[in-house]
This record gives C-alpha cells, sequence and structure tokens, in this order.
C-alpha cells in the first residue's frame, strides 16, 4: 500500500527524571471535576458515583519546552494544575486495588483550557473539544518513576503565576483516588502503555497572559516551570 506524501508525526515523548529514559504518550485522558471547591468555582456539582472524562489529543501534549504558545481565538485561557499518571502495564478491568500496578509513573501537567470557548459548548451542551483540546494545551512534566515516589493524601499541589500562588490543596482532597480512577477507566477503556491520566485541578483555576511565568508543583515530583508566549510562537 502507497503511503501519502506527508510524513508520519512522531509521538510526544516525555523525560523521565534521573534517567536518560523517555516516556512515549499514547493518549490522553482527562478527569472533569474531581475536586469539590473546583467544580463549585465552575457552578458544578460533583458525582460522587463516578468520575467523568473527556480527551486530549496526543499532539496536544507540550513536553520538555520553556514556553507554550497563548492560543488563537480566545481571550480567556486557563490554568488548571493536575496531578499526571503515566500508565506502563496494559490494564483492562482492574479493581482498584490492583489499579496501581498498572503505573509507571507521575508527574505535574498543566490542563489549558479555552475558558470562553467552553463556556459557550456547556450553554448549548456541546463537546468541549474546541475549548479543551488545544495544541499545547496538556503541557506536561518529567516523570518520576511510580517506585520511587511516595504520594499520599498530605501532598500538597500547587501552582503559581509570577509567584503568586493561584492554586494550592493537597491529593487528599480528590473526590476519586488516583487508583479508582484507573480502576472505573478501565471499564471503558484497554489502558496500554503510554496512556497518561490527568486527574483533575484543585480550586483557584484562571486566566494567563502572553509572558506569565507558571510554576506547578505536586510535593515529590520534578516541578513544571512554563511561560506563556505570544499566540502562534
Amino acid at each position: 500500500m502507497a503511503q501519502l506524501s506527508h510524513p508520519i508525526p512522531d509521538l510526544p515523548l516525555i523525560p523521565v527524571a534521573g534517567t536518560d529514559l523517555v516516556f512515549p504518550v499514547r493518549r490522553v485522558f482527562c478527569v472533569g471535576r474531581n475536586y469539590a471547591a473546583h467544580a463549585a468555582e465552575m457552578g458544578a456539582e460533583v458525582d460522587r458515583e463516578a468520575p467523568f472524562y473527556f480527551t486530549k489529543s496526543a499532539f496536544s501534549v507540550a513536553t520538555g519546552v520553556p514556553t507554550i504558545a497563548y492560543p488563537p481565538e480566545t481571550a480567556d485561557y486557563h490554568h488548571e494544575m493536575e496531578m499526571v499518571v503515566a500508565i506502563g502495564e496494559p490494564a483492562f478491568r482492574v479493581t482498584s486495588d490492583g489499579a496501581l500496578g498498572a503505573v509507571f509513573g507521575y508527574g505535574c501537567g498543566l490542563d489549558m483550557t479555552r475558558r470562553d470557548h467552553q463556556a459557550k459548548a456547556k450553554e448549548k451542551r456541546r463537546p468541549w473539544d474546541v475549548g479543551k483540546d488545544v495544541e499545547g494545551s496538556a503541557v506536561l512534566g518529567a516523570l518520576a518513576r511510580a517506585d520511587r515516589v511516595d504520594l499520599g493524601a498530605h501532598s500538597r499541589i500547587s501552582l503559581t503565576v509570577n509567584g503568586a500562588v493561584r492554586q494550592d490543596a493537597t491529593l487528599g482532597e480528590m473526590v476519586h483516588s488516583t487508583s479508582e480512577i484507573i480502576a472505573d477507566l478501565s471499564r471503558f477503556y484497554h489502558l496500554q502503555a503510554g496512556d497518561i491520566i490527568m486527574t483533575g485541578t484543585p480550586a483557584g483555576v484562571g486566566p494567563v497572559e502572553p509572558g506569565d511565568h507558571l510554576v506547578g508543583e505536586v510535593e515529590g515530583l520534578p516541578a513544571l516551570d512554563v511561560t506563556i508566549a505570544a499566540s502562534g510562537t
């Protein structure tokens, strides 16, 4: 079978902290409204029965870069700081008790969002794709291998913008834990090595502007440090 002339794009590669390894990204799943305070600030309620999801293309990933572009056709681009889970083993219909065995590592991430477009989509009960699945909108920091970190309910998750704290919470405030998310998501998908799960954002999301400097941290993981560049750069 003849191949068309355009090149096959490479998968995004996330660096693995303390090694020469890189982690190829296959898919990106995002958990919505997984912190009650964030759901409240967005005028929504938390579904405590089960998580809900949206997705981003692997080609929305920006990793290992000092800057990300402010995207076109928005006047309200928001940061959402998240703890990221990288799947390293196949997982299908796993239990919550065994779910963490599928994890390769953890990292910091930003689910950047064209909030104005998301709001319009919500008003018309349409999908969020234009607001969420944006080039450079899944900003992923280096991964720490799961066997080298000790994350717990006490672990702090935070984001500063130009040195000012915008988001500050603990992982224990997640409505659905990491193991519960993996187990639930594995009911619907054959999770495979390379899949990324962004586990939701705490309260304090807000707009950014070109030139803003963002530092995202989850206690015990490599920090994420990025600056917003002008649109199209």
